[in-house]
């Protein structure tokens, strides 16, 4: 029979790495206050709580890459992502893409948008880019999809320009913040999405009033789930049936999504969703590089060929 301190060891030990495996920290990129987004995602985690049980931890950060670098160093293990952070989390922090976000309509896809105040002499895309340097510009976080990256691509890389030369001033600020400094008219034009204006339009259709769209791009897949890859399998079942299963025909689990970005349900994913995103970025790679006058020939016909076969990679 063992002593009874070595069965107390023993009984410790079992129980911290049963809290351990049990506790999981959920992170969500930032785009909005930390406040306003745990308003809207904590009755989601208090549901998974529920029907999994497992200890869920929120970890709200001020921009995305502070989630990106909390999956890194697995201060998290799943995290709500624009594509373009989850593209960050899959290549530098472990992450697996494992689910995708369900718009209440069906649909599977969102826009990236240009907006501006009713008030604003500027009409269309060609106004803004002939203007540029009397606006004052306000761009997405650096990692986001609809916020920077789409936008970047096809307003500016197609044209071969770039935002901080075209305008007399560039912010990065979050989409809520974006269409706050937009209403206040402390920028001229903003990035922006159909998700956030949306939500806008629903919640104080006054201000969404006061706001003009100028600009809307091709369609972008809608945001993926992701989780670190060496999680716990048990974990991951859990977690994945859970998040596949939500508001499939509970009318309060529809509720809180659709408070949430007006989304209504997930179907599973892999990291495939993310291929048009690093088309987006490697496309525009390559019109940076074709337009650096300082790289020598041969310096960027090397370049330009490793960038085409990456893109080549992505299409098998």
């Amino acid at each position: 029979m063992k002593p009874a301190h070595i069965l107390a060891t023993g009984l410790i030990s079992l129980s911290a790495i049963s809290a351990f495996a049990q506790d999981i920290s959920f992170g969500i990129i930032a785009t909005d206050s930390a406040s306003a987004q745990r308003e809207r995602w904590e009755p989601f985690f208090r549901d998974m709580e529920k029907k999994t049980g497992l200890k869920i931890q929120s970890f709200y950060a001020p921009d995305y890459a502070g989630v990106i670098e909390a999956m890194r160093f697995n201060k998290i293990q799943v995290a709500w992502y624009g594509n373009k952070a989850a593209m960050e989390a899959v290549d530098r922090a472990n992450g697996e893409v494992f689910a995708q976000l369900m718009y209440a309509d069906g649909s599977f896809g969102y826009h990236a948008l240009l907006i501006t105040h009713k008030d604003s002499p500027y009409k269309t895309l060609d106004d803004v880019i002939a203007n540029g340097k009397n606006i004052n510009f306000g761009i997405g976080d650096p990692n986001s999809t609809s916020g920077f990256l789409v936008p970047s691509y096809y307003i500016f890389a197609q044209r071969n320009i770039e935002a901080r030369n075209t305008f007399k001033t560039v912010r990065n600020a979050s989409h809520g913040a974006n269409i706050q400094a937009t209403l206040a008219k402390q920028v001229d034009v903003a990035t922006n999405n159909t998700e956030d204006m949306g939500k806008l339009e629903s919640a104080k259709p006054d201000l969404f009033s006061q706001l003009r769209v100028i600009w809307k791009s091709p369609l972008i897949p809608s945001d993926p789930f992701v989780w670190r890859k060496d999680m716990d399998p048990a974990v991951k079942t859990k977690i994945k049936n859970f998040v596949l299963n939500y508001a499939k025909n509970d009318p309060a689990e529809k509720a809180v999504l659709k408070n949430i970005y007006n989304y209504g349900g997930f179907r599973e994913s892999t990291n495939d969703q993310l291929i048009p995103i690093r088309q987006l970025e490697l496309f525009k790679d390559r019109r940076k590089v074709e337009g650096d006058d300082k790289l020598a020939a041969a310096d960027k016909a090397k370049q330009l060929a490793e960038i085409d076969k990456q893109l080549a990679a992505l299409k098998k």
